[in-house]
């Protein structure tokens, strides 16, 4: 459909003020706090403006290319999702930055009364650039992303139908600075990569689901990596490969979208684990869920899918864990504790260090 679809700037070539630079994506964190009341739950799309409008920001560039929309009797719903539980569940960060970025870069916006077909993917423009230019040609070197850059790549597209370039190439190149495309090129797996992913697949199954499809759990994978996430989130890694399939199998088990519902949670764990009682303590931040094969696969998961987590393969670290959690020293620690493991059972090495060395040179 991505190839289909025109090119439109939209409203985003209006001024949204994000501010000074250092601030990043604040302006959009705190608009989706208040939008949202900080409660994980849909809300109709008229309160969410009349509560921005209050404070006097305009609301136009969250709700038509961050956030995703869907009509539920005749009710037009800005839907709680991944970038939604990470502006109500963290405090504004560079983490929060990228993810928001990525959101828009993959350009999933819903459907609304009276919409355009072209707003159901409002920044098809950027996904391209980021595909064509920031990933294949620049290789993720973000220094080489200009707003002239931009301007003859948009311009000399023939799906672009905009009056204006110059505009749409400026904002554009200021929302990648604030979003932190540079620090994209990483090819470990980084935290807001790990909530990329999740917000990937809730925004691909929200929106086959306006088309009433609704895709089964065994096509997850083939779902990801049918779309454009691998060749927007940053630079592709072995590392990153591997990730992606333990992350599905973590967001399957958790229920997709559905992790957010106590509820549905609740029926899911009495299927999969009915011999566990399900428990929310009075804590109700969210937790970690931690694969163990690699201490940077690292999801923040709300509390009621702990057990699910569990039930994926991963461990569980409480909040203050999560909070403050450092891989190298995770490392360290798990070492530690699995060599007094081994000396407690008395086992020991039957060659040493030097000897192994030399074995290996040998090979």
């Amino acid at each position: 459909m991505s190839e289909q679809l025109e090119w439109r700037p939209g409203s985003f070539t209006k001024n949204f003020s994000w501010g000074n630079q250092r601030l990043g994506l604040r302006q959009l964190h705190e608009i989706i706090r208040i939008g949202f009341d900080d409660v994980m739950a849909d809300v109709p799309r008229d309160e969410f403006r009349a509560k921005v409008r209050e404070t006097g920001r305009p609301d136009y560039i969250p709700i038509n290319f961050f956030l995703f929309n869907r009509t539920v009797d005749r009710t037009d719903y800005l839907v709680a999702d991944e970038l939604v539980f990470q502006a109500l569940t963290e405090p504004h960060s560079s983490r929060f930055d990228k993810l928001a970025l990525f959101t828009f870069n993959f350009s999933y916006a819903g459907n609304w009364k009276g919409a355009k077909a072209y707003q159901r993917r409002p920044a098809l423009w950027s996904t391209e650039y980021i595909k064509e230019r920031v990933s294949r040609e620049f290789n993720w070197n973000a220094a080489l992303v200009s707003a002239d850059d931009i301007e003859r790549f948009v311009a000399s597209d023939s799906r672009y139908t905009g009056k204006t370039v110059r505009k749409l190439a400026t904002n554009l190149n200021y929302l990648y600075k604030l979003g932190r495309l540079f620090e994209f090129g990483a090819g470990q797996v980084e935290r807001w990569w790990v909530d990329a992913l999740f917000l990937a697949m809730d925004r691909l199954i929200a929106d086959r689901r306006l088309d009433d499809i609704v895709p089964p759990e065994a096509q997850y994978a083939s779902l990801l990596s049918r779309s454009d996430f691998v060749r927007i989130s940053g630079k592709r890694s072995l590392e990153k490969d591997l990730a992606v399939k333990h992350l599905v199998t973590l967001y399957t088990a958790c229920g997709g979208v559905s992790r957010f519902s106590d509820d549905a949670v609740k029926s899911r764990q009495a299927l999969q684990l009915p011999d566990v009682e399900w428990l929310i303590a009075n804590d109700f931040r969210p937790q970690g869920a931690l694969h163990p094969t690699n201490p940077h696969i690292l999801k923040s998961i709300p509390r009621a899918c702990a057990m699910l987590a569990r039930y994926a393969g991963f461990d569980v670290i409480d909040a203050d864990e999560l909070a403050n959690f450092d891989a190298a020293e995770f490392v360290r620690r798990h070492t530690r504790e699995a060599l007094a493991r081994l000396r407690a059972k008395n086992i020991k090495p039957r060659m040493s260090a030097d000897e192994l060395m030399k074995m290996t040179r040998e090979k």
